[in-house]
């Protein structure tokens, strides 16, 4: 499971002042549950992520992975977590299944293991017409399937999935859609962050909902829906945004 613990994130600005990108945030997601980090661009959702998986430290607070601290054991974290982002980094030399392998060799992932973990993934994303190209001549959809490859190979039991529909085509993204839903279904703890309302509808058990680094809501869509009296996620974004603005405006005017 994903445990976050009053995390924050500064980073410093040429003024000399600093920026709060993520600000004292909680939240749990629990295995076999799909949470969704809901928030406009710019809102916290991937310098969050990237806090969990350890590519940031955090200015203040933590978090734990399976049980594990990010920052006292940033190695066994990464080894129970699988992080895919927009901008993770392709060989475009290498073909797709040479790239995959690269990776489960350096999470030390036996040979046997690899094949059937490539075969299995390549069945599952439709893989198989363009799974030996070369990664410089495959279309985005395609590359993003092989990053999501690259991201589980070792089988970890957490994912954290970045935007992981963002400039698909329909059908790539439906796929990508249908592989989070079956790693709910194999017991694994999945968090997701999307701007989409859509997709955090159909996807998310649970939807934590983030706005200028700040958590606004956190909850079923159900209980979401009986707070702010309104029907539609849009709806009910709008109403955590516009509350959390009333909010801060009282106590700036307060002091």
């Amino acid at each position: 499971m994903i445990k976050v613990m009053n995390l924050s994130k500064e980073f410093p600005k040429k003024d000399g002042t600093v920026f709060s990108a993520v600000d004292d945030i909680c939240f749990e997601a629990k295995d076999s549950e799909i949470v969704c980090l809901l928030g406009v661009n710019g809102a916290g959702k991937t310098t969050t992520m990237r806090i969990l998986s350890t590519i940031f430290k955090p200015s203040s607070g933590t978090a734990e992975i399976q049980g594990y601290d990010i920052q006292k054991n940033a190695q066994h974290v990464r080894e129970n977590l699988g992080f895919l982002t927009g901008d993770t980094g392709l060989y475009n030399r290498l073909r797709g299944s040479e790239f995959i392998r690269y990776f489960g060799r350096l999470y030390g992932v036996a040979e046997k293991t690899i094949d059937a973990r490539i075969k299995e993934m390549a069945d599952m994303l439709d893989m198989h017409d363009f799974l030996d190209k070369k990664i410089e001549f495959m279309s985005t959809g395609m590359k993003q399937k092989v990053s999501i490859v690259r991201s589980i190979i070792h089988d970890p039991p957490v994912m954290i999935f970045d935007e992981p529909t963002s400039g698909l085509d329909i059908l790539t993204a439906r796929n990508i859609v249908s592989f989070i839903r079956e790693c709910k279904q194999r017991g694994k703890c999945v968090l997701f962050s999307t701007h989409i309302m859509r997709e955090a509808e159909r996807l998310a058990d649970r939807i934590v909902m983030i706005h200028k680094g700040k958590i606004l809501a956190n909850g079923t869509l159900d209980e979401l829906r009986i707070v702010s009296e309104q029907t539609d996620l849009d709806d009910i974004f709008v109403y955590y945004v516009n509350k959390f603005t009333d909010e801060t405006e009282v106590l700036a005017h307060e002091f």
